[in-house]
């Protein structure tokens, strides 16, 4: 779908934005369904549980590149570098986590589902742009992309917290040499 929503989005045209946004919202809601099926039944796949979380880290970061292309502000780029971030250190955190077999304690919590949602729906706020009902959508989107920054860095503490004992223990441990 990423490439979908880049060709939408730059396609120009009263319906770019909203066939953008239309193409964001059903990767989003097809992911959530996927997940929610997934669990309600027991179903997985080594291939999905890597493929899944590397799916939604690059259909956000997607949505976040064009629309800091499109308004280049400080504030823009600065929430859009955080979650972008974050995203990249969790990602890595978890990888090292599960590598030393402690994969569980960087699970997810509830305040990375709450972030994930406020993000979900700023980020199809920012890739529709224009005021909806007399709202201004892009203004609304730009504060819930903030909180979902702000969101951002307490999941990202959360993880750090939960892994810290493990990044601090400097106790001798034995070195994979087959890498």
């Amino acid at each position: 779908m990423i490439p979908v929503l880049v060709a939408v989005y730059y396609l120009g045209g009263r319906w770019s934005n909203p066939g953008a946004t239309a193409v964001f919202v059903l990767a989003s809601l097809t992911d959530w369904l996927d997940g929610w099926i997934a669990r309600r039944y027991g179903l997985s796949s080594r291939f999905g549980a890597f493929l899944d979380p590397v799916a939604d880290k690059l259909m956000v970061a997607t949505a976040l590149v064009v629309t800091v292309q499109h308004h280049h502000t400080a504030w823009m780029a600065l929430w859009a570098s955080v979650i972008i971030g974050r995203e990249i250190a969790v990602s890595a955190l978890r990888e090292w986590m599960a590598e030393i077999g402690q994969h569980a304690k960087v699970s997810v919590a509830m305040v990375g589902k709450i972030k994930t949602t406020v993000q979900m729906i700023a980020l199809g706020f920012l890739l529709y742009r224009d005021p909806l009902w007399g709202l201004p959508i892009f203004l609304i989107g730009e504060w819930l992309l903030a909180a979902a920054a702000v969101l951002t860095l307490w999941s990202g503490f959360e993880y750090l917290r939960a892994a810290w004992p493990a990044l601090v223990d400097d106790s001798p441990k034995r070195v994979d040499s087959s890498r």
